[in-house]
């Protein structure tokens, strides 16, 4: 059976519609930080259980209730969750971690380093430069993590 992980981050106060939309069926939705304002994760929530970090932006009694670090379990899968990448503070392959979810450079990107998985799912928010409107998904099947983009028409 296929589980997914909806994966969202820098939506910085601003929840799309299409993002929405477009994690609609997951079992798990993980925020990977710069949330915003405290009405993202309860939008979120309607779809899904959620699992989020704090990020830089993310101040107040709301934001500081929230780790800054997260591992999840999934699917016989450790998942850690961190919003700045270059704040990893721990060896993810020594911790049997089998993926690295991350957000902050609101840029999209999929790799795999010393049997890994780092996922960063871009931003679900306001646009920044030129950068694409993104969120992720993460399936997971008989074992297997398989991780996608999916690039949001916000136009």
């Amino acid at each position: 059976m296929t589980k997914m992980i909806g994966l969202i981050s820098d939506t910085h106060g601003l929840m799309r519609s299409e993002a929405l939309a477009a994690l609609r069926g997951a079992d798990l939705i993980i925020h990977a930080g710069d949330i915003g304002k405290p009405d993202i994760i309860g939008r979120l929530m309607t779809i899904a259980p959620v699992i989020a970090v704090r990020g830089n932006v993310d101040f107040g009694r709301w934001a500081n209730a929230l780790p800054v670090t997260e591992t999840v379990s999934f699917g016989g899968h450790a998942i850690y969750v961190i919003h700045i990448l270059g704040e990893l503070d721990l060896d993810p392959a020594a911790a049997g971690v089998s993926v690295v979810i991350s957000g902050h450079s609101h840029q999209p990107d999929i790799q795999e380093k010393g049997g890994v998985l780092y996922v960063n799912p871009g931003s679900a928010g306001p646009r920044r430069f030129r950068l694409p409107v993104t969120v992720g998904r993460l399936r997971v099947a008989d074992g297997k993590l398989t991780p996608e983009i999916v690039t949001l028409d916000v136009s």
